[in-house]
C-alpha cells in the first residue's frame, strides 16, 4: 500500500523522530487516521518539521481575523487553481467541517473564479488566485482591490502567506503523486448523527 501513497519513499510515524511523532500522532488521534502527506513528507524529517511549522503559523495563528474556514477556502480555492487532487480533497473535508456546508468545497475547488460567495469570500478567494495564478502580474490594483472590499492589511498578508505555503504543497504533491486518504471523501458531507 505505501508504494501508492507517493512514488518517492514513505515513512510510518513510528518511525520519525519523537517531535515529529507526536505532532503526526496529534493529528491522528484528532482525524482517526494519519494523513498521507505526512508519512510522504516523513522521509525528510527537517522538511517535515519546516512545513509544518509554517503550516501552524499560517493556518493556525490564533490572533488571525481570518476565521479557520476562510483559511481553508483559500486552500481550496488555490490548489483547485494549480490541479492538486491531495489538497483540495484533503483541506475541501476540513472547509466542510469548517464551514458546516457540504457542497462549498466543490464548488470552489471545481471553478474558484465563478462560484458565488458573499462579497468578503469573493475578495478572498480573488485575491488568493491573483498570487497563486498569475503573480507575475500580482500588483498594487490586486491589493486596492481587496482593500476595496474592506479586507485589512493583516488579512491580506494572511492570505497571501497560505497562498505561498499551498503553492508549494500543491508542487510536493505534484512531484510525488501523492494520494488523499480515503477518509477525507466522506469527510463533512453527511451530518453527524
Amino acid at each position: 500500500m505505501a508504494e501508492n501513497i507517493s512514488r518517492f519513499p514513505v515513512v510510518e510515524p513510528d518511525d520519525l523522530p519523537d517531535d515529529l511523532r507526536e505532532r503526526v500522532n496529534a493529528i491522528a488521534e484528532k482525524s482517526g487516521f494519519v494523513p498521507n502527506v505526512f508519512t510522504a513528507l516523513g522521509h525528510r524529517p527537517r522538511e517535515l518539521r519546516a512545513f509544518l511549522d509554517y503550516h501552524d503559523a499560517v493556518m493556525e495563528r490564533e490572533d488571525s481575523s481570518l476565521s479557520k474556514a476562510e483559511r481553508e477556502l483559500i486552500v481550496v480555492a488555490t490548489s483547485g487553481a494549480n490541479s492538486c487532487t491531495y489538497c483540495v480533497v484533503a483541506h475541501g473535508a476540513i472547509l466542510r467541517i469548517r464551514a458546516k456546508d457540504p457542497t462549498i468545497a466543490d464548488r470552489v475547488a471545481t471553478n474558484p473564479w465563478t462560484v458565488e460567495l458573499d462579497h468578503r469570500l469573493r475578495a478572498i478567494v480573488d485575491l488568493a488566485l491573483a498570487l497563486a495564478v498569475e503573480p507575475n502580474t500580482f500588483g498594487e490594483q490586486d491589493l486596492d482591490d481587496a482593500r476595496d472590499a474592506g479586507l485589512t492589511d493583516d488579512e491580506i498578508w494572511d492570505v497571501g502567506a497560505i497562498t505561498a505555503l499551498f503553492a508549494l504543497s500543491n508542487r510536493i504533491a505534484h512531484l510525488s503523486a501523492l494520494r488523499p486518504n480515503d477518509e477525507f471523501y466522506l469527510m463533512g458531507r453527511i451530518p453527524r448523527g
